[in-house]
């Protein structure tokens, strides 16, 4: 089921909140959340039934783990906390084989044919949907069970955290002590009708940056990367340009819907995108795009690899191997790992330039920044190498220059010269339309603040409730052409 769906907007959505809050008005506080697993886990169900088991395994194994975490953390004497640690070790390489063996086994195979000349067949094993992040959710909350940071005793309970249907799919990536105090607050088992009124004004401004704006995008990026044999420049700058858009749109259109969908349950979901192309250098980047998967790479996984603290050549390995990870976890493929790669050094540069205390315009820092990240978004698109070298290609003027003759073809005195010079002229693949649409993008990304940041300071009146209104409906007639968002493929 799909938040831009007509079943999700009119069924579940508006059914699951009335039931959610009828039962806590009776007084029926475990009815309540157990509804909600219920619901969430239907929710879930809903893509392929096959999928439920595995998220169920995963959830009962990990709150074994937790449990045993928590019941240890009194301990001191060495040797239990050797245990600890062990047992930690194995609940993390559990989590890590499970996401392994559906996500990266086709992949480690076919590169081991490809290293030895073999033909071990592959797997051809469909990805469960979000198992990337409640897997990443999982290990969080192990480690932070591991700290004595959480504990956990009731699986009803535990299941909420890891199964609330907003962010369930494709995050935010939220940790258990940000949530569970959240439910377990009897101010949240009232209808908030500030909330609501809040969580429908952001949920329905996500839809449409989803619907209206993400998926026009999305046209000129397939085009351009999937049917096109070669790209001119113009053609390449405005399908990368496109997927650039495209991508931020519909994941930060997703977050929208998540966080104003959790809003009418009274759970704050965190933000996770905070303005990212505006960013002035590759580090603001990455503290304002997916910023809990930031999180979670900071906290889990460079600054156990020692962050800073061992010197800058040690720092530097670690943010290039904490980048490389995330560039694997976000996909099977060299394109994915080198996508993490070019983050990676993009950091490592950064640093060395804070080193010797360099400065730069902010206006060219932000045009470096912003194209680097869009160059780098190619790799990230890409289903193969040759398709980021297509791109590429055009994009830096290997595969020729076209201009549109449409306009300049009819100044009569411009005339001869096109027709003196016909191979460089012609009919652009994409025509003018997505030009404008880019231009109005970067008008749009750099100049307003985002959905979240507006909601804090919006006032609602008639004029406004009557545009949210047109919005809305516009939006819900052009979900004829519904399609997943990206980030479910991760």
């Amino acid at each position: 089921m799909l938040f831009n769906s007509y079943e999700f907007i009119f069924a579940f959505l508006p059914l699951t909140f009335f039931i959610y809050f009828y039962l806590n008005s009776k007084r029926q506080t475990e009815a309540s959340k157990g509804f909600l697993v219920f619901a969430s886990l239907f929710f879930y169900s809903w893509w392929n039934i096959v999928y439920l088991p595995i998220i169920l395994s995963s959830m009962l194994f990990n709150y074994v783990i937790g449990n045993i975490l928590n019941g240890n953390k009194q301990r001191k004497n060495s040797t239990k906390q050797l245990n600890k640690k062990t047992i930690l070790t194995i609940g993390i390489v559990a989590n890590i084989a499970l996401l392994g063996y559906f996500k990266y086994a086709d992949f480690f195979i076919q590169n081991v044919n490809f290293l030895t000349d073999g033909n071990i067949p592959t797997l051809e094993l469909a990805l469960p949907l979000a198992i990337s992040f409640f897997t990443f959710q999982q290990i969080a909350y192990l480690v932070d069970s591991y700290r004595a940071e959480t504990q956990e005793y009731d699986f009803l309970n535990y299941a909420l955290f890891v199964t609330f249907f907003p962010q369930l799919i494709a995050g935010p990536i939220v940790h258990h002590k940000e949530m569970m105090p959240q439910f377990a607050s009897k101010w949240n088992k009232v209808k908030n009708y500030k909330n609501i009124a809040l969580g429908l004004f952001i949920f329905s401004l996500g839809l449409f940056k989803k619907v209206v704006i993400a998926d026009t995008f999305a046209i000129w990026a397939t085009k351009g990367f999937d049917l096109s044999q070669t790209l001119t420049l113009f053609e390449a700058w405005i399908t990368s340009l496109s997927y650039t858009f495209q991508l931020y749109f519909d994941f930060s259109g997703y977050t929208d819907m998540a966080i104003g969908a959790a809003l009418l349950f009274n759970i704050k979901l965190p933000i996770n995108f905070n303005s990212p192309y505006k960013a002035l250098d590759i580090q603001d980047f990455w503290r304002r795009w997916h910023i809990t998967l930031s999180r979670f790479l900071k906290d889990y996984i460079y600054i156990p690899l020692g962050g800073n603290r061992k010197g800058s050549f040690r720092t530097y390995n670690n943010l290039l191997a904490t980048f490389v990870i995330g560039g694997l976890w976000h996909g099977a493929g060299w394109t994915f790992i080198f996508w993490g790669f070019l983050h990676g050094m993009a950091l490592v540069v950064h640093r060395l330039w804070k080193s010797f205390n360099l400065t730069m315009n902010k206006y060219l820092a932000w045009f470096i920044t912003f194209n680097f990240v869009n160059i780098a978004w190619v790799f990230f698109r890409a289903k193969e190498w040759e398709d980021a070298i297509k791109v590429l290609n055009g994009m830096f003027g290997f595969s020729g220059v076209v201009f549109s003759d449409r306009s300049l073809y009819k100044f009569e005195s411009l005339r001869p010269f096109v027709e003196a010079h016909a191979e460089n002229f012609g009919k652009l693949m994409f025509g003018s339309t997505p030009i404008s649409f880019i231009l109005v993008g970067i008008f749009v990304v750099l100049y307003y603040d985002n959905i979240v940041q507006i909601s804090q300071r919006v006032k609602f009146n008639y004029k406004l409730l009557f545009l949210l209104l047109a919005i809305t409906i516009g939006t819900l007639f052009n979900m004829s052409r519904v399609s997943e968002f990206l980030y479910f493929n991760f």
